[in-house]
């Protein structure tokens, strides 16, 4: 446990400087477009469903015939659609609730207008940010380092994309990197109790006791996995680094049965915080559901007269898990083809982005064409730049087992590669954004291979000036990349050519004619 280089003051107030230039990025003209954007279509409307209802209801007008869609943006708030019976206008829902009452909290301060829906998803982006420069700095003991990787994140163009845009995947990185930066500070804050609690006559070291930060790290991979079930990868790749990290520490200790220690002393306190409190997290997310009978599926089991009272106490119970099972083999089944769907090899090279929104033909860019885009693709220099450190760790950790790498890479694989299996087993429909939680971690490698760059501060002082220098030109290649790409990531309205300079590859539209829709 290396100190800190600089003070707690400066770790504190440049994260946050960075935090809020990044928040800015997010929240000016943050209604723009004045549309319901891509996916925002299901979410908004399913958020104020739960604001006022509880539960998802079933709207007016389909994909065909959005009426509902246009509605909202007139300020007509009459879009459920009427049934004879309040059970028959239940709609069938494919993702949890929690990322949609986040958004309901926006939609709740700020009205049903596109800044209101948003607003969570500017909150959620901002904060990420906020955590990355502070686990960043925890985990380099740097204070540059730290506002480095806040500041590359800031100017990633999917990560801009999606804080400005209400569809759930935001929340689901939000979540993530709040989990990891709680099972970080447990690191710390584990190997200094061990060592404060020394004995070289325990083989296999002390006893904890509660352990705070893993309990919070529980509680947000439940919230991870009540936004999108993806966040079980994560939650499976988490428990077992913090295994892998007590079992570290009681060696570093000295302890001669580490790993016995792990399993009888941390193994039984990891079981409540990566299973009990992320299913009760889950579950709580799910009470508007379980608090009326109006949802999809909520009396599946009375009416058809399969309760059981041997197996389970409440009939909703049983509803509530065939409902998850409905879910399951919607997930499985989802083969619809899109434009912009691609393959998960695919994603880290930046071949196939999602047009959120293009709206051609609009005057005001001094031009006889103008256009409003907004594209979800990365910063083409961050992505590829991370590609190449990610290479680094790879080689870094072989060498060294450094924890750091270690983690970064775990963590990068349990978001990327379980969608090689949807992809070659299912053919599932996906897009770029799913590597949305995978973001922070790609920053994170592209940080600490910056760190190695720069050198240690024993180095002599000429080789790190020119590392310095490097990790410099490097980081003002992404600003001014993103700067390049910006009016496409937020519905500037430009003119036709230059929409299309800012293209970079024929496969970020859809056709290579006239139209990106």
């Amino acid at each position: 446990m290396p100190p800190f280089q600089g003070g707690a003051l400066a770790g504190w107030l440049g994260p946050l400087a960075v935090a809020v230039f990044g928040g800015l990025l997010r929240f000016i003209d943050l209604g723009r477009p004045k549309a319901v954007v891509f996916d925002e279509t299901y979410y908004v409307k399913d958020a104020y469903s739960l604001l006022v209802e509880g539960v998802e209801r079933t709207m007016v007008g389909d994909a065909k015939n959005p009426i509902a869609d246009r509605r909202l943006l007139a300020g007509n708030l009459d879009i459920f659609k009427q049934c004879p019976q309040p059970d028959d206008c239940a709609s069938f829902v494919a993702h949890p609730p929690l990322g949609k009452w986040m958004i309901a909290a926006g939609e709740w301060m700020f009205g049903m207008n596109p800044f209101g829906w948003r607003f969570a998803a500017a909150v959620a982006g901002t904060l990420t940010i906020l955590i990355l420069a502070r686990v960043a700095r925890r985990m380099t003991r740097s204070t540059l380092l730290g506002c480095l990787a806040g500041l590359l994140l800031a100017l990633d163009g999917l990560h801009l994309v999606l804080s400005r845009t209400a569809i759930l995947d935001i929340f689901l990185a939000f979540w993530v990197m709040a989990a990891f930066a709680c099972l970080v500070a447990d690191r710390d804050d584990m190997r200094a109790r061990l060592a404060d609690r020394y004995d070289a006559a325990l083989l296999r070291g002390p006893r904890l006791g509660l352990r705070r930060w893993r309990l919070a790290a529980g509680v947000c991979l439940g919230a991870a996995c009540a936004v999108k079930w993806s966040g079980v990868f994560f939650l499976l790749a988490f428990a077992l680094l913090s295994l892998m990290w007590d079992a570290g520490a009681r060696r570093a200790l000295g302890a001669r049965e580490a790993y016995r220690g792990t399993l009888a002393y941390d193994g039984p306190g990891a079981v409540g915080t990566f299973a009990l409190v992320p299913a009760l997290t889950y579950v709580a997310s799910w009470s508007g559901w379980f608090a009326t009978s109006r949802g999809w599926g909520r009396n599946w089991d009375q009416a058809t007269s399969s309760g059981n009272p041997l197996f389970f106490a409440f009939d909703s119970v049983r509803s509530w898990l065939d409902y998850h099972v409905q879910v399951l083999g919607f997930h499985s089944g989802l083969e619809t083809p899109h434009p912009y769907m691609s393959e998960p090899w695919s994603w880290p090279l930046l071949l196939r982005p999602v047009a959120f929104f293009y709206e051609g033909e609009k005057s005001g860019c001094g031009a006889a064409d103008c256009a409003q885009a907004v594209v979800g693709v990365g910063t083409p220099a961050l992505w590829y730049g991370s590609a190449v450190a990610l290479v680094a760790l790879v080689a870094w950790y072989a060498a060294t087992r450094d924890w750091r790498a270690g983690a970064v890479l775990l963590t990068y694989a349990a978001g990327w590669l379980p969608w090689f299996y949807y992809a070659v087993a299912d053919n599932r429909t996906m897009y770029l954004f799913y590597m949305a939680p995978v973001l922070p971690f790609m920053v994170l490698a592209v940080v600490l291979v910056a760190g190695l760059v720069i050198g240690r501060r024993d180095a002599p002082p000429a080789r790190r000036a020119v590392g310095a220098a490097v990790v410099g030109a490097f980081a003002l290649i992404v600003l001014v990349n993103f700067w390049w790409l910006q009016p496409v990531l937020s519905a500037e309205t430009i003119s036709y050519a230059q929409y299309w300079a800012r293209m970079l590859l024929s496969s970020w539209v859809s056709t290579s004619t006239s139209s990106p829709t």
